[in-house]
């Protein structure tokens, strides 16, 4: 469902939510999760198989009823409102759910005209659409006709037929080679541009990174970390020192005498060939400045120095225990097999 006509509000927030609670039987899919997306950005959700996501993005697009809690997208109560808030909103799944036995244009039209466009600018509308997510040339065809990428490009048009002010995409790039993925990327940073607010679950680390100005980190219905990128990097507490002296043939002497020297904490240094670079865990400033002073007495000539912060991968596996699993091939068939432990 998507929206026709944008409902005035002041507020900064495109969605809230506070204490969402969803139980199938004796498992809690949501277990009192808070979130806040911020008009015109978008929130990463990120979270293993069974983490709730799915169920979250459900109950905030109108799909599901929660159990207890509060929900409001774009001024609009999720519980109390349903029929004003699927006006204002688009919903993507993980797969295309597009009519394959109408052409792309036909498809278009009819979710126009069913929201209530009047028939000219229903069809203005997909003729746009169709142009800006590069679909013109098979428009007149079936959609059973088109490849997997063409179907998700439909699939992201149809959404956004109606102009919606918040977009949910659940899982978007599922199962699709990465010049598609690349595509479907550029047209959600087209949308942001244009205003819309995203809120996007996923379980790739490059699209969150790619995407989200923020993110929200959830395992067993229940959200464990949330912030920037660069934040939640910061939060899991190390930085790798990287050394790249100029002579390659001192790499494993001086990555011995780092081990040696004893320094608090300080882990094991990694010689990384590849690259011609030392890698060496670090904790704290302490730590960091006793390694650059021991490189630096034992009068090594080097090419750089510099630190960076955990991969976002990392940051995941140090949050949740596991590294984040790949986007299945399939998609539940109900709420219960999506927070299936």
């Amino acid at each position: 469902m998507t929206r026709i006509d944008k409902k005035p509000s002041g507020e900064s927030t495109a969605v809230s939510v506070r204490g969402l609670v969803k139980h199938y039987g004796e498992t809690k899919a949501l277990d009192g999760v808070d979130l806040d997306v911020r008009e015109g950005t978008v929130m990463g959700v990120l979270g293993p198989n069974g983490a709730g996501k799915t169920t979250l993005v459900r109950i905030l697009s109108t799909l599901l009823a929660p159990d207890a809690g509060q929900a409001t997208v774009a001024g609009y109560d999720v519980v109390r409102q349903p029929r004003q808030l699927r006006r204002v909103i688009g919903l993507t799944g993980q797969y295309a759910s597009v009519d394959e036995k109408l052409p792309g244009w036909e498809n278009l039209y009819l979710i126009g005209r069913l929201l209530d466009l009047p028939r000219k600018d229903a069809r203005a509308r997909a003729d746009e659409l169709l142009e800006r997510f590069s679909l013109t040339e098979a428009a007149k065809r079936p959609a059973s006709t088109y490849s997997g990428g063409m179907r998700r490009r439909l699939d992201l048009a149809a959404s956004m037929i109606g102009r919606p002010a918040v977009l949910f995409l659940d899982e978007p790039t599922t199962g699709l080679d990465p010049r598609t993925r690349n595509e479907v990327w550029d047209e959600v940073k087209a949308m942001v541009g244009d205003g819309v607010t995203v809120l996007l679950t996923t379980q790739y680390m490059e699209e969150a990174e790619q995407l989200a100005s923020e993110l929200t980190v959830v395992d067993r219905g229940k959200v464990i970390a949330g912030g920037g990128i660069e934040e939640l990097k910061a939060k899991v507490g190390g930085r790798t020192l990287r050394i790249r002296p100029v002579d390659a043939l001192q790499l494993r002497p001086l990555a011995g005498y780092l081990d040696d020297l004893g320094i608090t904490g300080l882990a094991t240094t990694t010689v990384d060939t590849a690259t011609g670079t030392l890698l060496v865990p670090i904790l704290s400033d302490e730590q960091l400045t006793a390694v650059v002073g021991a490189v630096t007495a034992r009068g090594i000539t080097l090419g750089s120095i510099s630190t960076e912060l955990p991969s976002l991968d990392e940051v995941f596996l140090s949050l949740t225990g596991h590294r984040a699993s790949a986007p299945q091939d399939t998609v539940p068939t109900d709420d219960r097999e999506e927070v299936a432990v």
